[in-house]
């Protein structure tokens, strides 16, 4: 019962949201100012779930705002506007992460420093390991893995962006880091 009356409030917020979002499309300046605000309620959790820099999370907020206020005419109401908001976020995320990777290794090649040891790993190089890993998934193993552990999106919202089911999905997840527990096993012998 308590899952249900959640998952009903959800519903409620999302089609609330999605209201003052067709509303402000359509030229309702209040409810688009209603919208923006939680726009930014849910970025700025989002944000802030994932990077522990306040400057950085702003800027991905401010980053993130105006790619869905420029793709607003894509969304076509096929899923809830929460799962469309926090795929513009994960984007926008792994682009800002992309970026500051290659900022840190740039900066690693031109300062000598002593040699790397295995206690000294970058979260740069983990994330490069990570990616490597999960290259060797089937597509569906590894976006499940991206969006559920890495990005923290729930089930339901990861099933409705790749078109499976939530009991696909977790069967999906667990298989792939089934799959990449033995992949780390044998290249460790």
């Amino acid at each position: 019962m308590p899952n249900d009356r959640i998952n009903s409030a959800r519903a409620d917020a999302d089609r609330a949201l999605e209201q003052d979002f067709s509303l402000g499309i359509d030229g309702d300046c209040v409810a688009y100012r209603r919208f923006l605000d939680q726009l930014l309620l849910l970025l700025r959790a989002y944000y802030r779930k994932r990077l522990s820099e306040s400057a950085d999370v702003e800027d991905l907020v401010q980053e993130a705002v105006l790619a869905i206020h420029d793709r607003r005419h894509t969304f076509g109401g096929m899923v809830p506007i929460t799962a469309w908001i926090h795929a513009i976020a994960r984007h926008k995320l792994l682009d800002w992460l992309r970026l500051h990777a290659a900022e840190r290794r740039e900066a690693a090649e031109l300062s000598p420093g002593p040699e790397p040891s295995a206690q000294m790993i970058e979260p740069w190089q983990a994330e490069r390991d990570v990616r490597l890993l999960l290259a060797t998934l089937p597509d569906r193993q590894r976006a499940a893995i991206e969006q559920v552990r890495l990005l923290g999106c729930s089930v339901r919202e990861v099933a409705a962006a790749l078109g499976m089911s939530e009991a696909a999905v977790k069967v999906s997840v667990h298989r792939g880091i089934k799959a990449l527990s033995q992949t780390c096993r044998w290249s460790t012998r």
